[in-house]
């Protein structure tokens, strides 16, 4: 983990500065910020990937700071974690409850700091990416724009066949069973899986370069299917 970028906000020069030279040290590229103003200013224009912001700033304060990321599609999903000097657990509640992700007490060893914010970016960095879209072998399926690249080709899929593509794709090598399918795609809660099973037969036939022995969307005999990708498979893909 290293190359997040990470925007430091606080009006305490010193601690802006001590703050940005342990991050770089470890690699983290930094941003500053001594005022709420240009802290959202910077936040919306550089998207860092994780938002260390003091609570006591001027112009406007912590708190509303992260109301506005966390109430705007282009930042919301940023993960922000509060820095206070303040005792009061009450204010460090308010902070959670309106998308801070996590909170440091002032004084706080580097030590512990940096350990915090690797800790968060592992839990939040995987959650930015499958917004966005996830790239599983040869296949790429880009959730923002619903469009599907096999080896940097568009693929033609019915809405249908990207949907089931779709709830595959978002739990890379997990396997997903039939009746989840059937409620997420089609929306019943009870029904006949044989119909998920033509459809996986159909999205085999566009995604497999071979679909009698299937390389990508793989049958979890009796249970359900999982995306994964697996080079030297000789699955059996009966349905």
């Amino acid at each position: 983990m290293a190359g997040e970028r990470i925007l430091v906000v606080d009006d305490e020069l010193a601690i802006c500065e001590l703050v940005s030279e342990a991050l770089k040290r470890q690699g983290f590229r930094v941003e500053t910020a001594s005022d709420g103003d240009t802290a959202l200013e910077k936040a919306e224009t550089t998207l860092p990937d994780l938002i260390l912001l003091d609570l006591m700033l001027p112009r406007l304060d912590g708190w509303e700071v992260c109301r506005r990321l966390k109430n705007q599609p282009s930042t919301k999903r940023i993960p922000i974690m509060m820095l206070t000097a303040r005792r009061d657990e009450r204010e460090v509640i308010a902070g959670l409850e309106i998308g801070a992700d996590d909170y440091l007490k002032k004084p706080f060893s580097l030590g512990e700091l940096i350990a915090r914010v690797k800790a968060l970016l592992r839990r939040t960095l995987p959650e930015q990416a499958l917004e966005k879209g996830v790239e599983v072998g040869p296949l790429k399926v880009d959730f923002t724009r619903e469009e599907v690249f096999l080896s940097g080709t568009l693929l033609s899929l019915s809405p249908t066949e990207y949907r089931l593509l779709e709830i595959l794709a978002r739990h890379p090598g997990r396997m997903v069973s039939r009746d989840e399918l059937l409620a997420k795609v089609w929306g019943y809660v009870v029904g006949d899986t044989r119909t998920v099973d033509v459809h996986v037969f159909r999205l085999r036939r566009k995604i497999e370069p071979d679909p009698e022995s299937p390389k990508l969307l793989h049958t979890v005999r009796g249970r359900g299917f999982r995306l994964d990708w697996e080079e030297n498979s000789h699955e059996d893909p009966a349905r």
